[in-house]
């Protein structure tokens, strides 16, 4: 079975009931490992060459930034099916020897070698998911992870139906259940190591990201979401165009609690390199031996740290066909800043085929997979092209077919080129099969196979096959397949295949597959499958899974969102921040604020109260909101003084704050502003009675709770008639305005 990049993480959250205050002790943590690494995947199976490498490379990472002390690490190298079983047992051992009250174990096991749709290939051995699955959860830990860099990973990912939910915190007073899985590839699919990098696509990607790449945050730690998301998008932009296809990763979590898993600490590494905000490209940074130990795409704007271990390094930067080095040494606890000044422009070697085939670059995971490098032969290079269609334009009437290389291009029709590097102007569309720096003008479309650096002008649409970094403008439609820094500006819609750093406006819609730093600007809708950085506006709908900005639509919807939501209709996973709209909705409301007609969080409030007050003798009132804040909307009905029956109804709406002063005791402060009708006549009615309420209550039991206190209440009429008294505390005569003190007394339930 070819070699596959399977990762895949258990991993097991889950809050304790009730969160522990601020003043309560917190516990310890101790973190082990098992790391396995098999190039030997039995008869028929090539030998892979990096599995025990790649083992090697996790655990470093884990025991230099992961909190894994050397003692608790334990390594099986080209072991078969027994082997596994005793490290198995002699991990489950350490484990209960370590369990003691009021410390936290954490338990992480690595896999790296073959693997089938049933389970592990250990030389001549299998050992199956079922079994694996059975070995994790029989650990003895509060925290699980197991991440498998192996074949038809997808497999197990499927076992269970889990869903995604918000990531959580792992530190020293969260107590955490639950389990994540998470693959590097379907269960069909198949995944490759590199000889160029050293290892495996997927494991070199996660190791750079737990290294600092991954930190999106700028806080010095690396979260479990953050080192996936970048690993994910590393691993299938490095494998799309590989003979073995791209790598799809997949989940299967089943977590419950808040934050994000910690997997990395850059703040406890005793050296630190610093990329500064002016540095950008793709960097390679390799150590005194030539290893390639970190690989990211770095952008300009932001400020990079990673972690590494002491010693002399060099790196690479290749920002479009430009490459530059620069050298540097890391001392003893010191943090080294680079600066894009410290880089020197370097020749690139130039290359050809051999045979008239390609040349591959790196070596197959398994049985004959491989990445294969580009290669260019016999292209030719001309300042202009003129002409009206392909094979009647200048670059094909005197190249005979060859690709050709354009600065300048002007056709009535349809020009192609190999690449443009200028100007190119057509009334139908531009076609350019490799990349683009420069602009390109058309009435009809314009089409890149490769890379986009300029802009691109069109009434029709625009293409970019790959990176685009510049500014898409179009009637139509703009689509990116792969984006860096872009601006993609259409009447129509904007598409980005991967992340976009810019801005997308577009009076139809905006829909980005990854991540977006920048503005979604739309009248229809925007959409972000990953993480929103900044601002999305929209007439009709927000969404994104991730957003740290705001939102303003009529409609916003957000999985976990940190900023604020400014719509009609406001829905969050978990909020932090600010829900401004009538309706708002949210599953965990953490530090946030819903201010609106109808607020309901699932951890918040959602009471009923039954209650009498000294102007109607019976009240029903509804509160829903978060926990410290709440709408509430009363129904009552009263008698005035002489009356025999009911007089009036009232209706009322109001804005309050919670508190809590101890385990049973609570107090509401909210105002209220109630509209009174006469019994008789329906929804007529001019008097208005604000109210200004403190109401204390006792929680007898889980649902239940005597309530009651004073009011401060003010009665007038809207159309300036006189009105009458409506309470017995109020002995005034009629007037204008009423103003007296009252009292109201219930239960909750």
């Amino acid at each position: 079975m070819t070699r596959s990049l399977l990762f895949s993480l258990l991993l097991v959250p889950a809050l304790a009931a009730a969160a522990p205050s601020s003043s309560a002790p917190q516990a310890s943590v101790r973190r082990f490992a098992l790391l396995v690494g098999v190039n030997d995947g039995g008869e028929g199976r090539a030998r892979l060459r990096y599995a025990v490498t790649d083992a090697r490379s996790f655990g470093d990472v884990l025991e230099e930034l992961g909190g894994v002390q050397p003692q608790d690490k334990l390594l099986l190298m080209e072991g078969d099916r027994a082997a596994l079983e005793s490290a198995l047992v002699r991990f489950k051992a350490m484990l209960a020897a370590a369990t003691t009250p009021g410390t936290r174990i954490e338990a992480l096991i690595y896999y790296s070698g073959h693997s089938d749709e049933q389970g592990l290939l250990l030389q001549k051995d299998r050992f199956g998911y079922r079994e694996l699955r059975k070995a994790l959860e029989s650990l003895p830990a509060d925290v699980r992870i197991a991440i498998l860099d192996s074949c038809a990973s997808g497999t197990l990912a499927r076992q269970k139906g889990g869903v995604r939910r918000p990531a959580f915190m792992v530190d020293a007073s969260s107590a955490v259940r639950g389990h994540a899985i998470l693959t590097s590839s379907s269960e069909d699919e198949v995944s490759q190591e590199s000889d160029r990098i050293g290892g495996s696509f997927f494991t070199h990607n996660l190791v750079s990201g737990l290294r600092g790449a991954a930190d999106v945050s700028g806080d010095g730690r690396v979260t479990l979401h953050e080192a996936y998301q970048f690993a994910f998008h590393e691993t299938l932009a490095r494998t799309e165009e590989t003979r073995a296809g791209a790598q799809h990763p997949a989940y299967d979590i089943e977590l419950a609690g808040t934050g994000d898993l910690v997997m990395t600490d850059l703040r406890s590494t005793a050296a630190v390199l610093v990329l500064g905000d002016l540095v950008d490209g793709r960097l390679y940074v390799r150590d005194s031996q030539g290893r390639l130990v970190v690989e990211l795409k770095k952008y300009a704007g932001r400020t990079t740290e990673l972690g590494l271990q002491k010693g002399r390094y060099s790196v690479m930067r290749k920002v479009l066909d430009q490459t530059s080095q620069a050298e540097f040494e890391l001392g003893e606890g010191g943090r080294t800043v680079l600066a894009a000044s410290a880089f020197r422009a370097v020749q690139g070697e130039l290359t050809a085929m051999r045979g008239g085939g390609p040349l591959p670059e790196t070596l197959s995971a398994g049985a004959g997979v491989s990445e294969v490098a580009a290669a260019s032969s016999g292209r030719r290079s001309r300042f202009v092209n003129v002409g009206l269609f392909p094979g009647l334009q200048t670059n094909d009437l005197m190249t005979s077919g060859v690709p050709v290389d354009n600065h300048l291009s002007l056709s009535m029709g349809v020009s192609r080129m190999a690449r443009l590097d200028g100007v190119a102007m057509a009334l139908g569309a531009n076609v350019a099969t490799d990349k683009v720096d420069g602009l390109q003008l058309a009435l009809g479309a314009n089409v890149v196979r490769g890379d986009m650096s300029g802009t691109q002008l069109a009434v029709g649409g625009n293409w970019t096959h790959g990176k685009a970094e510049g500014i898409q403008a179009a009637i139509g439609l703009n689509v990116a397949r792969t984006s860096g820094s872009l601006g993609q500006l259409a009447v129509g819609a904007n598409v980005s295949g991967t992340s976009l750093v810019g801005a997308q406006l577009a009076v139809g819609g905006n829909w980005t597959a990854g991540n977006v730093d920048g503005v979604q600007g739309a009248v229809a809708f925007n959409h972000t499958r990953d993480r929103m950085t900044g601002l999305q506006v929209a007439v009709g709908l927000n969404w994104a899974a991730e957003a740290r900005g705001a939102q303003l639509s009529l409609v916003n919807v957000g999985g976990d969102v940190k900023g604020a939501q400014v719509g009609i209709v406001n829905v969050a996973g978990r909020m932090s921040g600010l829900q401004l709209g009538l309706v708002n909705v949210s599953r965990e409301l953490d530090s946030g604020v819903p201010v609106g007609l109808v607020s309901i969080a699932r951890n918040g409030q959602f009471h009923v109260e039954a209650f009498g007050n000294d102007f109607n003798y019976a009240n029903t009132a509804i509160k829903v909101g978060s926990r410290y804040l709440y709408t509430t909307l009363v129904l009552g009905m009263g008698t005035m003084e002489g009356a025999r029956g009911p007089s009036h109804w009232s209706l009322g709406l109001g804005l309050g704050a919670h508190i809590l002063v101890s385990e049973r005791f609570f107090l509401d402060v909210d105002a209220v502003t109630n509209t009174l009708y006469d019994w008789n006549m329906s929804f007529e009615g001019n008097r208005r009675l604000h109210q200004l309420r403190l109401v204390a209550g006792f929680q007898v039991a889980r649902n239940l709770a005597i309530i009651g206190g004073p009011t401060l209440n003010v009665l007038h009429d809207s159309n300036g008639e006189p009105v009458s008294n409506l309470s017995r505390l109020s002995n005034l005569d009629a007037g204008g305005v009423l103003l007296w003190p009252g009292v109201q007394v219930g239960l909750r339930i």
